[in-house]
């Protein structure tokens, strides 16, 4: 039996890279540059979401490409104004979602950094 949040699919990960990622850096990993590069970072932590459609431009959760999208997980908002990396607002309740979200992309996209200066990882 599977444990909570793996993918139906396995996923091959790379080793965690600890690579500073400045936000500008970050913002241009959008899904809409030439690369095609497309992250998100959750609680500082830079996940490469890169080919999954849903983050790309016209997808479901492209609000978040490019973007600490902490607070916006923690309330599953796709809102454009909770986006934001601050998320200690949020209540006890969500913010055992946003740990949620943390395990379910650590377990299909690799980490490819920090956000540099970043200071919500817990």
């Amino acid at each position: 039996m599977s444990g909570k949040f793996e993918p139906k699919t396995p996923v091959q990960l790379n080793p965690p890279k600890d690579d500073p990622i400045s936000l500008s850096e970050l913002a241009k990993a959008n899904g809409e540059q030439a690369d095609g590069k497309c992250y998100v970072a959750i609680k500082g932590l830079v996940y490469d979401v890169t080919g999954n459609k849903a983050y790309l431009p016209g997808g479901a959760y492209h609000v978040f490409a490019g973007k600490d999208a902490s607070k916006a997980l923690g309330k599953t908002s796709t809102k454009v104004e909770d986006v934001d990396a601050d998320w200690s607002g949020l209540t006890e309740k969500e913010k055992g979602t946003l740990n949620d979200w943390v395990t379910f992309f650590s377990k299909r996209y690799n980490v490819v950094g920090r956000v540099a200066g970043a200071t919500n990882f817990e």
